[in-house]
């Protein structure tokens, strides 16, 4: 087996290790997209592995992450980035320090693309961690969300433009992006708690933040009406499917949806698109 084929089945088994929500529908891109989709988000995971890292203490994380944004905004040195996490390798995921493999099996013609939106990521989730991720108003939460998930949906439209020309509105990829992010903050608020943070606006209450998500994911609705391919509709589809019922259990009082809700819910999509 080449490098390359392993690079690539070494990035799907990363990314069904790290992510339930995106391995299924990224699985479902045709080949050059599911290449290219797989190592933009291990690209995005390895960056915020550094930032939700409960061993590592706000001024490394700072340093770590201002340090890989850097890198990032030119041709990626992969040795250079290798000296800059050895002193921490020993507290890092294996999808944080294999960052340059990421890289490496991205395409040449949207690579720069992905960089840029992983650096900006990295410098925005420096910037919070300084803040210690202390977030007081709605417009503290457009700022964090607009930087762990609206600069993934800025991304993808990126990579839908480059692979087939279809055009997207980039205001309504950052929504749904944060409407995504918003029913992780929903879920995870109590373990969020117990590690000494909150990303619900101290100003709100639990009901304005589910209002919130509703919007957002309502315009995530919206984003997809520019999209006539099958395969991205298909991967922008269950995610969103899948929030919106994790958002009614968490109304509902349960903690999450079921695997069988899961499987049923990307069947449903398939047959429906």
């Amino acid at each position: 087996m080449s490098n390359e084929k392993t690079l690539q089945k070494d990035a799907m088994r990363m990314l069904k290790l790290t992510s339930r929500t995106f391995y299924i529908p990224i699985s479902l891109l045709e080949p050059t997209l599911k290449k290219t989709v797989a190592s933009a988000y291990l690209c995005m995971r390895a960056i915020d592995e550094i930032e939700d890292n409960s061993m590592l203490d706000s001024p490394s994380k700072q340093y770590l992450l201002k340090e890989t944004g850097a890198l990032l905004d030119e041709t990626f040195d992969n040795e250079a980035y290798l000296q800059l996490i050895d002193p921490y390798k020993h507290l890092l995921p294996e999808v944080t320090l294999r960052l340059g493999d990421w890289i490496a099996t991205c395409p040449p013609g949207i690579v720069e693309k992905v960089q840029e939106s992983t650096s900006i990521m990295a410098y925005g989730m420096a910037k919070w961690a300084y803040k210690n991720w202390h977030i007081k108003t709605k417009e503290d939460l457009n700022d964090y969300t607009y930087y762990v998930a609206g600069l993934v949906g800025v991304m993808l439209s990126d990579i839908w433009e480059w692979r087939d020309g279809t055009k997207t509105d980039r205001d309504l990829a950052i929504a749904y992006g944060r409407g995504l992010q918003t029913v992780n903050i929903l879920r995870n608020q109590l373990e969020d708690k117990e590690r000494g943070v909150s990303f619900i606006p101290t100003v709100w209450d639990i009901d304005e933040t589910f209002e919130y998500a509703e919007k957002n994911l309502a315009l995530g609705d919206e984003y997809m009406k520019d999209i006539n391919s099958r395969s991205i509709l298909l991967f922008c589809k269950i995610p969103l499917a899948l929030a919106n019922k994790t958002l009614k259990a968490l109304k509902d009082g349960r903690e999450k949806i079921t695997r069988s809700e899961v499987e049923e819910t990307v069947q449903e999509i398939t047959n429906r698109t």
